[in-house]
């Protein structure tokens, strides 16, 4: 479902609750890697407050998020540096992910605004970024503490992987809806199949779920080619992450409808499966 409605009162705590656990654990998981770094590769540690201040202030000019969010965005992708440091790293899958909002969410935009879907003009709040990327920085922060020391081993690679997923899904769930809304016709509802207005929770359309598979499906080949993966777990990334996508959408239907559960539990939750998907095939493989 799309990243952009206001939700009633009583269930914003929901959303402040979200944004306090991932913050928590960037800022956490990035002061644990400052710690270890600081004498063994001071130059990792410079670059990611580098990526993280480049994203905070691009996002905050184009738009695309509130100062809060900027800098939530900029907190989380220092983290997902340090995590995966050099060339190897999540910060590519994590550009595409943000390409790939910034097209969508510019994409129709007068026929948005038509049917009162369309992105506030501050862009996106902290709890958006925070709901949406929360799963990766969680798996990102498992890095430091599985059982596994080397970031290429089993545990780690499961690790990686997690990370592409919830960021494919993220980029799934963003397109499917920001496509869907101008181009998808009249959408049905996941559980019913019955026509709905565009813009329904739990709402899915033909075009709006193969732009959720393409967006899917370009993060994690660029995922795959950054972390030196295999095709097959390109494709588990991918797998986990259209899953995460329908799921999204039953959550939507079912959860959210009924108001217990708004936009941002519905995109974290959605993002975290694709996530514990993804590290459970690598894992399940394994053994």
């Amino acid at each position: 479902m799309s990243m952009e409605r206001q939700f009633a009162p009583p269930l914003r705590w929901q959303s402040r609750l979200l944004f306090f656990i991932v913050i928590v654990f960037a800022c956490g998981g990035l002061g644990l890697q400052c710690a270890r770094n600081y004498n063994v590769d001071s130059a990792a540690i410079l670059l990611a407050v580098a990526f993280g201040a480049l994203l905070a202030i691009l996002t905050s000019k184009l738009r695309a998020a509130t100062p809060a969010a900027a800098l939530t965005g900029g907190i989380i992708t220092a983290e997902l540096y340090l995590a995966t440091p050099g060339l190897r790293t999540a910060l590519w899958p994590l550009l595409a992910l943000l390409l790939l909002t910034l097209v969508g969410t510019h994409f129709g935009r007068a026929r948005k605004r038509e049917l009162g879907v369309a992105e506030g003009p501050k862009g996106r709040n902290a709890a958006q970024v925070a709901a949406n990327l929360g799963p990766a920085v969680l798996a990102s922060v498992a890095f430091d503490l599985g059982p596994d020391i080397s970031h290429f081993g089993s545990f780690g690679i499961a690790m990686r992987l997690a990370v592409a997923a919830a960021l494919a899904e993220a980029a799934a769930d963003t397109l499917s809806s920001e496509i869907g809304e101008v181009v998808g016709g009249e959408p049905r509802l996941i559980t019913t199949l019955r026509r709905v207005p565009a813009g329904t929770d739990g709402a899915i359309s033909l075009d709006g779920t193969i732009a959720g598979l393409t967006g899917a499906g370009v993060v994690a080949a660029g995922a795959t080619l950054a972390f030196g993966g295999s095709p097959q777990q390109g494709a588990v990334v991918a797998l986990a992450a259209v899953a995460g996508l329908f799921i999204d959408s039953l959550l939507g239907a079912v959860m959210e409808r009924r108001g217990w559960l708004n936009n941002d539990a519905v995109n974290f939750l959605s993002s975290l499966s694709a996530a514990v998907l993804a590290a459970y095939f690598q894992l399940g493989r394994l053994h």
